[in-house]
């Protein structure tokens, strides 16, 4: 856990240079763009089919289509990750290139370069993850809606264990050689940044915080492992 909080520290530092907020300009904006036309899409197809069918009425179908403004509203927070994932996706040979050669050199050197292919290819593998995995919790976040965070506490550790597996696999690209995370990190690295993109504005800058806190935690040293652990 230390290790992802430290991790986590030294990729805020890392926001101030030139090249990543580059990389964070161009990504926000595509990552927004792409987030509205989703949405607006998803609204779209949604009125066309009420109105196509004819279910509902004049009436009815407004009201429908109010009621899905909002379900988007409320489910924005899982919209915006998948744009940011799809988008990050396209750029994250770049940040975690960046970082590396600013800390570990050594590293860096060593790396194999992912290219747009399989950039792409983990992009879509994450987007799919996120989108099965949050299926498959749906009921119980419609079952935990009458507790008032139930629903917010199950979509935080669901979606901090579905990017610690994304993160993980954003570095390992570059490094094959090298081990996985250890479950405690990998979790932890997760639930940070989770929990980032919960926050307004900060949630923003998600993507590129945990790209880059994801190439510390690779490189960072371990700790020795103690008799619990080989045990």
């Amino acid at each position: 856990m230390a290790r992802a909080v430290q991790a986590f520290l030294l990729a805020l530092r890392d926001l101030p240079n030139a090249r990543v907020l580059r990389i964070l300009a161009l990504s926000l904006f595509l990552t927004l763009l792409l987030f509205v036309a989703a949405g607006a899409a998803i609204l779209f197809a949604a009125r066309r089919l009420l109105d196509h069918g004819r279910w509902l009425g004049e009436s009815g179908t407004d009201m429908a289509s109010a009621l899905l403004v909002l379900l988007l509203v409320a489910g924005s927070w899982l919209l915006f990750r998948a744009a940011a994932i799809v988008v990050v996706g396209l750029f994250a040979d770049g940040i975690v290139a960046e970082v590396e050669g600013r800390h570990y050199p050594a590293a860096a050197g060593r790396a194999v370069p992912v290219g747009w292919g399989r950039g792409i290819r983990l992009a879509l593998a994450s987007l799919g993850r996120l989108i099965a995995g949050n299926l498959v919790a749906l009921p119980f976040y419609i079952l935990l809606l009458v507790t008032g965070v139930g629903t917010v506490l199950l979509a935080l550790g669901v979606n901090a264990l579905l990017l610690g597996r994304d993160l993980e696999a954003m570095v390992l690209a570059r490094h094959p050689d090298r081990p996985r995370f250890d479950r405690g990190a990998r979790w932890t690295a997760g639930l940070l940044s989770a929990a980032s993109f919960l926050v307004p504005v900060v949630n923003l800058l998600a993507p590129i915080v945990s790209a880059a806190m994801a190439v510390h935690l690779l490189h960072l040293p371990r700790r020795a492992p103690t008799m619990k652990d080989r045990g």
